[in-house]
């Protein structure tokens, strides 16, 4: 419970990035040595410990245009709440730690009374890529937003597409 009264079904993990953006753990893949797993697995240790995903954990895939394409692929891992805290020590002692991450911030899922803090004020910060999208899909299709955020889900999931051009599912 926060607060004694707001009460925590869920917890999303993101990481605060060197350049003041919000994002998710990864980075690049080269195919010719990595199945997408495998790369993200080896990122995944050295940003976070022991956590490991498989395609089972896959949600979804972006291509973003412009002068740099990047195929992005997003898998979620579901963790009891020992195991997620047990990650956010991990990831505080990993090797980028303070240089390429600034440390692990916990998305605000509630929304509160005024309908502006929690969750809306934190989609206000800066995320890098298409972050925001897969965060908020996420939320969506994991059914993780309470009844107030959900209200609004639609038309900022809408907004926050627009960045890209192609989402596809990977077979």
């Amino acid at each position: 419970m926060l607060f004694g009264r707001i009460p925590l079904r869920y917890a999303v993990l993101m990481q605060m990035r060197f350049d003041g953006q919000l994002g998710f753990p990864g980075g690049f893949v080269d195919r010719r040595f990595w199945s997408l797993e495998d790369g993200l697995n080896r990122v995944l240790a050295l940003a976070l410990g022991g956590v490991r995903v498989t395609e089972a954990n896959y949600l979804i895939s972006h291509i973003t245009e412009g002068p740099h394409r990047v195929v992005a692929h997003f898998y979620v891992k579901q963790l009891t709440l020992p195991e997620l805290h047990a990650v956010e020590i991990s990831a505080v002692h990993s090797r980028d730690h303070g240089l390429e991450v600034m440390g692990t911030v916990r998305v605000p899922l509630h929304t509160q009374k005024d309908r502006v803090s929690g969750l809306p004020s934190f989609l206000g910060n800066a995320f890098i890529g298409t972050a925001k999208f897969q965060l908020l899909f996420a939320l969506k299709v994991l059914n993780m937003t309470g009844s107030c955020a959900a209200i609004t889900l639609p038309a900022i999931l809408a907004q926050s597409s627009s960045g890209c051009s192609k989402t596809w599912e990977r077979h």
